[in-house]
């Protein structure tokens, strides 16, 4: 049997100047006799040939990847080649085939990915449910009437039950000097970083319907409430992402004027200077975001509107990038959807010009697109950072530990099937992108994770530690380190309740000192991610940076027992266990781990 090792940071990736040094560990009777380093920095096949040496029992191989010529991105396999025979490793390990091109080992250098991001913990707020403080600006019933659901809107006391009829226009009289007055929260529980829903003036609570891209909803708070955020963020040393709605408009905005609000709204004027700026069938029917008549869907074949959104000097995307505003990224709603003529054409092309715009104002600035499904055709297109991860991440764990998937229909997984499917979408993402991918367990549109779970507290946990111990930068809907459920669209927008008794204050203390872990680890905000055991009820895995190993096991139900054997990325040592149950017996082969039902721990490598 033939062991093989390799991950795309230190120790095995190395740069050294204008060169990667590669190394491969193999361990076996059955050595080949050749070991290639298979790249393609000009899309074309290189095999460079591997320096064998004797180290510790296992045999290293090294190669060196100029970096003087090719892409950006460096992908790479391993070719081994016997007499008779060969085979090949990548990041799915090994293989009688070779990895498709993406599919293989990929690291970015240069690496122009805002790398801040990987140190973050973010935390994600729906604005009218977080906080409020009660000043003369909050919304009141009658403040106004929201046309598209045909009522005036709602103002309810905090406490006060969510009710799925007008959802739409029921406010709590969240804003954003309530989210600057629990700031000292929010750092309290380690948050570096935030993500806002929407916050520009729109007549819904959830403001998805934008009727003005350069005005923050007066309710909460206006423009002045947004720089009071800025400077109580810059203060902590807070970052934050705005929500881009660029896809729609709502059908309130004046370039569409639905109501007969303005003057020459696109809706019921065909001679509108708007008119282009979004399409319509011959009866007149605007064409919308999945047949949501309140959302009108933008034309980025009218130059216009690609000016009016993001290429202009004083486009939309640029205003809020600047003082006195300086956000550090945007999250792109539907991303994937926005485009020409009604539909997603030239969806690729207008996404590269809003990253190079974003990238203008500020090269270190974050580009999150909202992707449901496979995202990895635009993270390998480059024009977006990286994704809120729902495939790579929430999608699976909700399966293996929820037994739903994206639907909430039933389905059944084991360890070693979740494992396949998490491993399998990150392979040939570049190793640097994968840290800065959107971890969550829920979403303000998505059911909260721990309803999902039937309100199993052990099994919210086990997610806790899941979420922020795998690679990728985690995110916090905002309650769910207190315990808060609920149901899918309205009902996973409750307000938060600043009631500590109604705290889960085990989990909440939990998250704290996961957070606290996150951030005195190398390895779990920078390191390589590799699956060691999964089968069954029982998934185990390991973050490895340099010599720093952080070990992470996942008992899904009954008790489990695994055994690790020792490798270059499981050293012999004494292992400290950071967090939860098990027991972790060092032996001469290897660990022997022994796991209760539910349960999720954490050990590091003591040298």
């Amino acid at each position: 049997m033939l062991n093989a090792w390799h991950q795309p940071v230190p120790p095995f990736v190395v740069k050294k100047g204008q060169r990667l040094e590669i190394t491969l560990w193999l361990q076996g009777e059955d050595l080949p006799e050749q070991v290639f380093l298979r790249t393609e920095p000009d899309n074309e096949e290189w095999l460079l040939k591997m320096k064998a040496q004797a180290s510790e029992g296992m045999w290293r191989y090294h190669a060196s990847l100029t970096l003087n010529e090719g892409e950006a991105t460096r992908r790479y396999c391993f070719k081994l080649l016997w007499a008779d025979r060969q085979q090949w490793f990548g990041p799915q390990g090994g293989a009688l085939i070779p990895p498709g091109q993406l599919a293989q080992f990929a690291v970015d250098e240069p690496n122009h990915s805002p790398m801040w991001v990987a140190d973050q913990v973010f935390y994600q707020i729906f604005p009218d449910r977080f906080a409020s403080s009660g000043a003369a600006h909050g919304i009141k019933s009658g403040s106004y009437r929201h046309h598209a659901a045909g009522c005036e809107v709602i103002r309810r006391d905090w406490q006060h039950p969510l009710e799925e009829k007008h959802a739409a226009s029921t406010f709590y009289g969240g804003d954003l000097d309530g989210i600057s007055e629990k700031l000292p929260y929010l750092q309290q529980l380690g948050v570096t970083a935030l993500y806002l829903n929407p916050v520009f003036t729109s007549p819904s609570v959830h403001k998805y319907d934008t009727d003005d891209y350069y005005q923050v909803d007066p309710y909460f708070g206006g423009n002045e409430a947004l720089q009071r955020l800025r400077v109580s963020t810059h203060k902590v040393g807070m970052k934050m992402v705005l929500d881009g709605v660029f896809n729609h408009t709502g059908d309130s905005h004046p370039w569409f004027d639905r109501y007969q609000q303005a003057e020459q709204g696109a809706c019921h004027h065909p001679d509108s200077p708007y008119r282009g700026w979004f399409n319509f069938y011959p009866d007149g029917e605007a064409l919308t975001w999945k047949g949501h008549t309140n959302l009108p869907k933008l034309n980025f074949a009218e130059p216009q509107v690609v000016d009016a959104i993001y290429r202009a000097d004083n486009s939309v995307v640029r205003y809020w990038m600047r003082p006195p505003y300086s956000i550090d990224g945007w999250r792109l709603d539907v991303v994937h959807m926005l485009g020409e003529n009604g539909g997603a054409e030239g969806n690729l092309q207008h996404l590269a010009g809003i990253y190079q715009v974003v990238k203008q104002e500020n090269p270190e600035a974050y580009v999150l697109g909202e992707h449901f499904g496979d995202a990895r055709r635009w993270l390998h297109a480059g024009v977006e950072d990286a994704a809120m991860n729902y495939v790579g991440f929430a999608l699976p764990v909700r399966a293996f530990l929820a037994g739903q998937d994206v639907a909430y229909h039933p389905v059944q997984i084991d360890a070693a099937t979740c494992a396949e499917w998490m491993d399998g979408y990150r392979a040939g993402l570049p190793h640097n992108r994968q840290l800065i991918q959107f971890n969550q367990l829920d979403s303000h549109d998505t059911a909260r994770f721990l309803t999902m779970l039937e309100n199993n507290t052990r099994r919210m946990q086990m997610a806790a530690v899941w979420l922020m111990s795998w690679i990728g930068v985690p995110c916090l809907y905002y309650g769910d380190e207190i315990g808060l459920d609920g149901g899918n669209d309205p009902f996973c927008r409750k307000t938060f309740p600043w009631d500590e008794s109604q705290w889960d204050h085990l989990l909440l203390n939990l998250f704290r000192r996961l957070i606290a872990l996150r951030k005195q680890s190398k390895a779990l905000r920078r390191g390589g991610c590799q699956v060691l055991y999964a089968a069954g009820e029982t998934l185990v895995f390991v973050r490895t940076y340099q010599q720093e190993q952080v070990l992470v096991a996942l008992q899904r139900s009954g008790s489990g027992e695994a055994v690790l054997s020792y490798s270059p990325l499981l050293a012999q040592g004494t292992w400290l266990r950071l967090e939860g149950e098990g027991e972790l017996k060092v032996a001469e082969q290897g660990l022997q781990l022994r796991l209760g039902a539910e349960s999720a721990s954490i050990w590091r490598l003591s040298r």
